[in-house]
C-alpha cells in the first residue's frame, strides 16, 4: 500500500503511520533498526527502496528517505509518502521529500519518525557528505554508509573517505569485495605458509572496491602493491608460487589459480547494492579493517 500526503506536517504523517498499522492489525512491531537514506536527487528514489525492503527483510526496520525538493520555494513544505505491507519490505517506508527552508533542516524532520531505544544507520547511494559524522543526519546515526562506485570520481570519492573517517563509517565498495578477501585469505592460508612478497590488482579504472583491496593488502603484506587497469584479476606473489583470483568483468563464476595446482572454479558474482548494504546491517560496531584499508590506500602504486 502507497498513500500520498501532500503538503502536510510531521504530526500527521506520524497519525496516519500509526492508522495504517492499526488497520493492519500490527499493533506490536518488531524493529531493530532505523535506517535513513539521503539521496540527491529522485532518480535514485526507488532503486535506494529496492534495496532497503531487501535489507530489511533481514533486519526489519523503519526506512526514512529524505528527498530533496525546491530549495528556491518561498514556503516550507513537506509532500510526504508512506508505503507499508508488499511495498516496505519488512517494514515501512516514509518517503519525505523538503522543499524551502525545510530542505536545509532534513534531521530536524527526520528527528520525530526515529523509532525509540533502536539505533539510527544513514546511508547516502551516491552524493555523500565529506565528514559523514559531522553531517547533520549523521549525527544521528551509530552507523554511517557511503558508496565511492556511485561519486563523480570514484577513486577521489574512496582516498577522500580517510580524511573524514570516523569510527562507524564505512563504504558499500568495501562490503563489494568481502567474498573477494575472504578467498584470498583462504588462499594464503594453505601450505606453503610463505610471506607474499608482492601482489598485483588489476580492473577497471573506475571500480574504487579495487582500490581499497589493494589498500588493504598494502596494509597487510611486507611488499609492494600494484594497481592498474586491466582484466579483473588480484595476483598474490610468493616465493614459490603465484596465487591468482580472476573473473570475467561481467561473469559470475570466478578461477583460482595457483602455481602446479589445478585451476580451482568458484562462484563469486558482482554484488548489488542490496545484498552490501544487508552486510553492513548485520554489525553496528566499529571497522577497524576497513580503516585500516583505507589508510593502505596511499602506499599503493599505480600503474
Amino acid at each position: 500500500m502507497i498513500v500520498d500526503l501532500p503538503d502536510t506536517t510531521t504530526n500527521q504523517v506520524n497519525k496516519k503511520i500509526t492508522g495504517l498499522r492499526e488497520e493492519g492489525g500490527a499493533l506490536t512491531l518488531s524493529r531493530v533498526l532505523t535506517l535513513v537514506i539521503s539521496i540527491d536527487n529522485e532518480d535514485l528514489l526507488e532503486d535506494s527502496i529496492e534495496a532497503a525492503n531487501f535489507a530489511s527483510r533481514e533486519h526489519p526496520c523503519r526506512v526514512i528517505v529524505v528527498v530533496p525538493g525546491d530549495r528556491q520555494s518561498g514556503q516550507p513544505r513537506l509532500d510526504a509518502q508512506l508505503r507499508v505491507g508488499h511495498d516496505a519490505g519488512a517494514g515501512e517506508v516514509v518517503v519525505l521529500k523538503l522543499a524551502g527552508e525545510l530542505a536545509d533542516h532534513a534531521s530536524s524532520v527526520v528527528l520525530p519518525f526515529l523509532l525509540p531505544d533502536t539505533p539510527v544507520v544513514a546511508w547516502w547511494p551516491a552524493l555523500a557528505p565529506s565528514m559523514p559524522a559531522q553531517d547533520p543526519l549523521g549525527k544521528l546515526a551509530i552507523r554511517r554508509i557511503t558508496d565511492a562506485t556511485n561519486g563523480a570520481d570514484p577513486l577521489a570519492c574512496i582516498k577522500s573517505r580517510l580524511e573524514g573517517y570516523t569510527p562507524g563509517d564505512t563504504d558499500l565498495a568495501w562490503s563489494r569485495i568481502t567474498y573477494w578477501r575472504a578467498l584470498l585469505a583462504a588462499a594464503i592460508d594453505q601450505p606453503p605458509h610463505e610471506p607474499i612478497t608482492a601482489a598485483l590488482v588489476s580492473g577497471l579504472k573506475n571500480e574504487p572496491s579495487l582500490d581499497v583491496l589493494a589498500g588493504w593488502l598494502a596494509n597487510r603484506i611486507d611488499g609492494p602493491v600494484t594497481r592498474v587497469v586491466g582484466k579483473l584479476k588480484v595476483e598474490l606473489t610468493r616465493p614459490s608460487e603465484t596465487v591468482t583470483l580472476m573473473r570475467p568483468q561481467t561473469g559470475i563464476t570466478a578461477t583460482l589459480s595457483r602455481t602446479g595446482r589445478p585451476d580451482a572454479l568458484l562462484p563469486l558474482a558482482r554484488r548489488e547494492a542490496k545484498e552490501c548494504l544487508a552486510e553492513d546491517l548485520r554489525r553496528l560496531d566499529d571497522d577497524e579493517i576497513y580503516h585500516d584499508a583505507l589508510r593502505g590506500i596511499d602506499k599503493v602504486q599505480y600503474a
